[in-house]
């Protein structure tokens, strides 16, 4: 009597004396089994996988995710709508970081275990922990599309916590730190020194201003976008990741008769006139300026604090007049919770006093200055 005819597949055994699973499938192409197996149960238990993975609609063309990773990962960056900015973070990660170790890998060939050994590689090799973060972030993000496109089926990131950036402490700069670096800078910067700190703006957002975004009057800046510089040198003027970073802040009183006299020294006329203007007549460029900003730290004995440091002074400053943590968000243009973007503006009344509290704070370490120090011009003791 004649053995049963299987339903499904075929298992045949080879002269090696392993057994070859194959199977038609859904696209009509009779596909065989990536590998051989030691027996025929093992086969035939194969063969039962795929043929569930069909009847419940899990089948995935084995393959399509035979794509090098590095070819899907670039159609990958070029389709996100995203910035320029972000575009060029991407595709540095790309090139430097991913492709090294998986361009040439199928997407299919990229396995837990080969994520786990190139993090540990790249972080072996020096490579600093924000960046192979922010890489595996990508990776992850990368091959999570791979699974919405039914490529594979399930994503090789499985790192915990593995696109976590772990930002360290940054030192906060005092009052009179802050004055001190300003009392050193070139006259043209020292408006940016203090606004950067007693308002907390960004470099790109205090480069990206114009005469319109400041009402003296009010004591008020307007935060409407910012100057990004690429790595070719090309600078674009963009608007704020979110639209929380569109806000306006107060100056504190202390500090408006500087911001006054630089609007008449140094800043362009007309509405759309920069307020930043370097010695040659250009936007000031960010590696030119970090010259000047070390250069006058180390002339009154600061070590080891950024520019963008001052963002912190100004929240370590701000967070002292008892605002919320809503008003925070609100005055750093930070939006770091989905809900928050519903209190993004602030009530303009709430935002000077915070300014006032800053400006208490900063009339009370002036008072405290010793005299031999001179004091930065357009200032009171």
């Amino acid at each position: 009597m004649a053995g049963k005819r299987r339903q499904f597949g075929r298992v045949r055994k080879l002269q090696s004396g392993r057994y070859q699973a194959r199977y038609v499938g859904p696209d009509g192409q009779l596909r065989p089994a990536p590998e051989t197996f030691r027996t025929k149960r093992d086969a035939d238990d194969w063969l039962a996988d795929i043929q569930t993975e069909m009847r419940q609609g899990d089948w995935r063309d084995p393959d399509a995710a035979k794509v090098p990773f590095e070819k899907y990962a670039v159609a990958w960056v070029a389709e996100r709508p995203v910035g320029e900015t972000t575009r060029e973070l991407y595709g540095i990660l790309v090139r430097v970081h991913l492709a090294p170790t998986f361009g040439r890998m199928t997407i299919a060939d990229i396995t837990p275990a080969a994520v786990r050994s190139w993090r540990r590689a790249r972080l072996d090799a020096g490579v600093g922990p924000t960046t192979v973060a922010k890489a595996y972030a990508l990776l992850r993000t990368i091959m999570g599309t791979a699974v919405e496109d039914g490529l594979i089926r399930r994503n090789p990131c499985q790192i915990k916590n593995g696109g976590t950036v772990n930002t360290p402490e940054r030192p906060t700069a005092s009052v009179l730190d802050v004055f001190a670096i300003v009392d050193a800078s070139q006259p043209r910067y020292r408006a940016l020194v203090l606004l950067g700190a007693f308002c907390a703006l960004r470099w790109g957002e205090l480069v990206g201003l114009r005469r319109r975004d400041v009402d003296l009057e009010a004591g008020m800046i307007r935060v409407r976008g910012s100057v990004a510089e690429l790595n070719s040198g090309k600078r674009i003027y963009k608007a704020p990741k979110s639209e929380a970073g569109k806000r306006s802040v107060a100056i504190p009183n202390s500090i408006l008769p500087m911001v006054v006299d630089h609007m008449q020294q140094f800043a362009e006329p007309g509405a759309d006139g920069r307020v930043f203007v370097g010695a040659k007549g250009a936007t000031p460029r960010r590696n030119h300026f970090n010259g000047l900003w070390h250069k006058a730290c180390a002339e009154v004995g600061i070590k080891a604090l950024r520019f963008h440091d001052l963002r912190h002074t100004g929240n370590t400053l701000a967070s002292y007049t008892d605002a919320s943590t809503r008003e925070l968000m609100t005055r750093l243009g930070q939006s770091s919770t989905r809900a928050a973007l519903i209190y993004q503006h602030g009530s303009r009344k709430r935002e000077r006093e915070i300014a006032d509290g800053v400006d208490a704070q900063i009339v009370d370490a002036l008072k405290r200055r010793p005299r031999s120090k001179g004091h930065a011009r357009g200032t009171q003791a």
